[in-house]
């Protein structure tokens, strides 16, 4: 088959006007398709008043080499590349110990189902619960204050893509088409097919629910075990032959000692105590940039006119996201993070008197604003010491400050834009509405983060107003903190995928800083989940 890209065509085009399109670009007729399907669908909406859609499309046509050499010199058409996904083995090693996943999220979740589906029977810990006990724990918080440590909105089966807007496109290279793996399981446990198509799919929180679990369920039909409300609290490591440490074990709050020699630590990027215990441990970590800042709302009709202009509200275009980035002149860069159409605020605490933001959507993304992380950059240089978990610190003097200044029962301090930009504390709210529950205070945010990350902020909010008109207006609302962009840390490994410095201990996902997201954790897990393959056929070699 031929893939073609780039083949446009106006957004409210006939249905017949795709393969007549086809036939053009390939200069054949429309008898000589044999068959044809979408790969992927987007909107070009540069022009507003002329959008257009935009398709990567899979054709079968008669004399396919002779419409190939034609054509030789065009680089929107080639082969269409094979994107089945292929098992590294399906044979584990007899009598090896079953190797372990621990945590739940999207990483987790797919290394989980690779291992299970090379048949080797996972056991898959997680210190939260299952994925609708946590979601009522989670409500709890944002309806009467009840905070959950070890069951919220960072804790539990999913992990913290389950309440987020479901974005499943990633900017990492993926030449082995790892996605369409995780893009066909999803669909396969219940996410719309449309997933498979869209060049920015998203599921939304509601489906995430009954994926994850219809997953679990496919996971233990295939011989995996999980064990929920399991926390791992340290490691058992022994010297090899070779004098370097390897993995005998992990302790759990329990008191129990699980054996393995394969472990896979997916555990999310707010699991500070057990960073904190694998500092202790000896195993290699460092610090790594992330990015601070509050969330920012507006009317999602405002992002929709000021996207889509008059196309504005069409069926097919849904609600308009955006993403924007300014370099500022203090050196750093202000920028949009994990943008919410049609979506809400939500309380993301995971620890007693702290305070966190973060975004969700449900899949129709009707809801009245639109949110999204503003952000400015920061790195090692900027953190309290030079502490590998120095940036936890940091981001728990943050969140500290937040849940003081929103006063202490999990309402979340907020300002207007035009507050903000003056100067001078927000003592009421204007016409946008806050989403986050339990409720909004107005105050002064810039005394909650650093003053350089103020001075970028106030330096990019007209720069993004004259890109988005309203994006600075007045009434616009900032609430505060967003410290979870990403992990703090990175638990460095090497070219197979295991620590540095502990053999046997494989460190994935967004936790251990090798990810940023639902998509890119996910592939990630299937890579880890091959590599523990390998190294247990490897090892299983070495001891014959």
């Amino acid at each position: 088959m031929l893939r073609i890209s780039e083949l446009k065509l106006p957004l409210d085009h006939a249905p017949d006007a795709l393969p007549a399109a086809i036939a053009q670009r390939l200069g054949v007729s429309q008898g000589d398709l044999l068959n044809w399907s979408v790969w992927k669908r987007a909107h070009d909406a540069r022009r507003k008043s002329a959008i257009l859609k935009v398709y990567i499309v899979d054709v079968e046509v008669r004399d396919e080499a002779a419409v190939m050499d034609r054509l030789a010199g065009d680089p929107h058409l080639r082969p269409t590349p094979d994107t089945a996904y292929r098992l590294v083995t399906t044979s584990p090693p007899p009598g090896r110990l079953r190797p372990v996943v621990i945590g739940a999220g999207p990483c987790g979740l797919f290394a989980g189902l690779i291992l299970a589906e090379m048949g080797f029977r996972p056991i898959i810990l997680d210190r939260g619960k299952v994925v609708r006990e946590r979601t009522k724990d989670t409500w709890a918080l944002w309806r009467r204050s009840e905070l959950n440590p070890e069951s919220n909105v960072q804790y539990g089966e999913g992990g913290a893509g389950t309440f987020s807007d479901g974005k499943l496109y990633s900017q990492i290279k993926d030449p082995r088409f790892l996605g369409r793996k995780v893009l066909t399981e999803f669909v396969a446990a219940g996410a719309p097919a449309e997933i498979l198509t869209e060049a920015h799919p998203h599921i939304g929180t509601f489906r995430l629910v009954t994926m994850v679990e219809a997953m679990r369920a496919k996971i233990e039909a295939l011989g995996g075990e999980y064990r929920f409300q399991q926390r791992v609290i340290d490691l058992e490591l022994d010297r090899g032959p070779d004098g370097g440490q390897r993995l005998r074990g992990v302790h759990l709050h329990t008191g129990e000692f699980l054996e393995a020699d394969q472990v896979v630590l997916a555990i999310g990027h707010s699991s500070r105590d057990t960073f904190q215990a694998l500092y202790d441990r000896g195993v290699h970590i460092g610090a790594k940039p992330f990015s601070i800042g509050f969330r920012i709302e507006h009317p999602q009709s405002w992002i929709d006119q000021a996207m889509f202009g008059p196309c504005a509200g069409h069926p097919d275009l849904g609600a308009a996201a955006y993403s924007l980035s300014h370099p500022c002149a203090n050196g750093r860069t202000a920028y949009s993070f994990c943008m919410c159409p049609g979506g809400t605020v939500v309380a993301a605490a995971s620890e007693p008197g702290r305070l966190v933001t973060n975004g969700m959507s449900q899949y129709s993304r009707n809801e009245r604003n639109a949110n999204a992380g503003f952000v400015v950059g920061v790195s090692p240089a900027d953190y309290p010491s030079d502490h590998p978990l120095a940036g936890i610190e940091l981001q728990r003097d943050l969140e500290g400050r937040a849940f003081t200044a929103g006063g202490g029962d999990y309402f979340a301090p907020g300002q207007r834009v035009g507050d903000f930009l003056a100067g001078q504390a927000s003592t009421t709210l204007g016409t946008v509405e806050p989403s986050y529950k339990p409720g909004v205070r107005p105050t002064n945010l810039a005394a909650l983060m650093p003053d350089y990350v103020i001075e970028a902020m106030r330096e990019a909010l007209p720069v993004f107003g004259r890109k988005i008109p309203r994006y600075d207006d007045p009434d616009a609302l900032l609430t505060g903190v967003e410290t979870r962009t990403s992990s703090p840390i990175r638990i460095t490994r090497d070219a197979s995928f295991q620590s540095l410095n502990v053999r046997g201990l494989f460190p994935a996902g967004e936790g251990a800083g090798y990810a940023g997201g639902i998509f890119s954790a996910a592939v990630d897990g299937i890579k880890v989940a091959e590599a523990v393959a390998r190294a247990m056929a490897q090892t299983d070699v070495a001891a014959a």
